[in-house]
């Protein structure tokens, strides 16, 4: 073998061992990945358990148990209970046969039992006289409640809770009918509640118009879309949501914003691109993403410069919640933000540093590792991701994660 073939020999190994190691890599953090370290749901992350110092939630100093101030719910006995059963007092004395029946009761102990009614069906009927006029022979009657519309039907109380049962309590149609037959042995079809929930969507569609107005109009507002199937068909549960109130679209794309093409004020978001189409807003991405990621980057690859900026993060939270409302101080803030840049211009000149990972075909453009992504993210970002620094009703992350990071 030639010193040439030689040498195009180890070019051709040096290039097949980079593409092993990056596919190795890319196999190891597919593999490190679970709903602690990324945005994948709890529910992949199947039997394997997590160490608790995964946990995002971090000790808070309190003892374990009911905090002060902490209202209990401790069962109290009724002054007025619903029921009195009065239970015979033996009739001679146990220690000498003493004959007891004259005697008085001189004390009366009490124990309460807090017990559900023995749930059964209760069917009223309503009847209404007919009456022939001797005179015209027309025919009068007396008039039905309002509610009252059919010979035969449910009552207020049956589709109350058919609707709560569903909706709240996300229990499908199906089984919804069988907890019916189950405890009242009422049989609802499967039809009969899709239609109690239809009509209750038409019964609260003003408070629904009425949310969509005021969560848009929010000084402070989180944005979030997630898929789902319907019909079949893959659909998006997109939500606007304040501390409050949360707004509920469903779309059958995921970049409908057209209804959000009015909304004011700060939203925060996890830098879905087509939020920053929205022409009234300012955005505030959510940190709880940025520390997922970093925690991926710190277990996984063991970059350095995620587990600096994950301390900054803990940091600054801590300085936003010290000032509550209140501004935090100038002279804290910028050293606050040179801390971040110096913190993201290591981890960039880090990855610069790496070679460059192989194109897998000579079209498109040279992909980048996780972290390089995410530094390039926070450098060209880094007014949104610190908007919470600058300004008191941004939030440090989106509402579902927010109660992990409140001092």
């Amino acid at each position: 073998m030639t010193f040439e073939e030689q040498a195009q020999k180890i070019a051709s190994l040096e290039k097949e061992n980079q593409e092993l190691r990056e596919r190795i890599g890319e196999l190891e953090r597919s593999l490190g990945l679970n709903s602690k370290n990324s945005s994948k749901p709890p529910s992949s992350d199947g039997l394997k358990k997590e160490k608790r110092s995964k946990s995002l939630r971090k000790k808070s100093g309190k003892k374990s148990g009911g905090q002060k101030g902490h209202q209990g719910y401790t069962l109290e006995a009724k002054i007025e209970p619903d029921k009195i059963i009065n239970h015979q007092t033996p009739s001679s004395c146990h220690r000498c046969g003493w004959d007891m029946t004259k005697e008085e009761v001189g004390e009366v102990i009490k124990r309460q039992v807090f017990e559900i009614p023995e749930p059964k069906i209760e069917v009223t009927e309503h009847q209404v006289g007919v009456k022939e006029c001797p005179h015209c022979q027309a025919k009068i009657q007396g008039k039905f409640p309002e509610t009252v519309t059919a010979p035969v039907q449910y009552g207020a109380r049956i589709k109350t809770i058919a609707g709560y049962l569903q909706q709240q309590h996300f229990i499908p149609e199906a089984r919804v009918a069988e907890i019916f037959q189950d405890l009242w042995g009422c049989r609802l079809s499967k039809a009969t509640v899709g239609n109690i929930s239809k009509i209750l969507a038409e019964k609260i569609s003003p408070v629904i118009e009425e949310i969509k107005i005021q969560t848009q109009e929010a000084a402070s507002k989180h944005l979030d879309e997630t898929g789902l199937r319907i019909e079949g068909k893959t659909s998006w549960l997109h939500v606007v949501a304040t501390k409050t109130m949360t707004w509920y679209r469903v779309s059958r794309t995921r970049k409908d914003l057209e209804p959000l093409s009015q909304i004011k004020g700060i939203v925060s978001h996890d830098h879905y691109k087509p939020y920053y189409q929205l022409p009234q807003v300012q955005h505030s991405l959510c940190n709880a993403h940025h520390w997922r990621e970093l925690k991926a980057l710190i277990e996984i690859e063991g970059e350095s410069w995620a587990k600096a900026m994950e301390k900054f993060l803990l940091l600054a939270n801590k300085y936003r919640h010290r000032y509550q409302s209140a501004m935090i101080p100038q002279a804290l803030r910028e050293r606050l933000l040179k801390i971040y840049h110096v913190i993201v211009q290591r981890g960039l000149e880090y990855h610069q540093s790496l070679p460059p990972l192989e194109r897998k075909n000579n079209r498109g453009k040279i992909k980048r590792r996780k972290g390089h992504n995410l530094l390039r993210r926070l450098s060209n970002y880094d007014e949104d991701v610190l908007r919470f620094l600058h300004q008191s009703n941004a939030p440090f992350t989106q509402l579902p994660t927010l109660r992990y990071f409140e001092q």
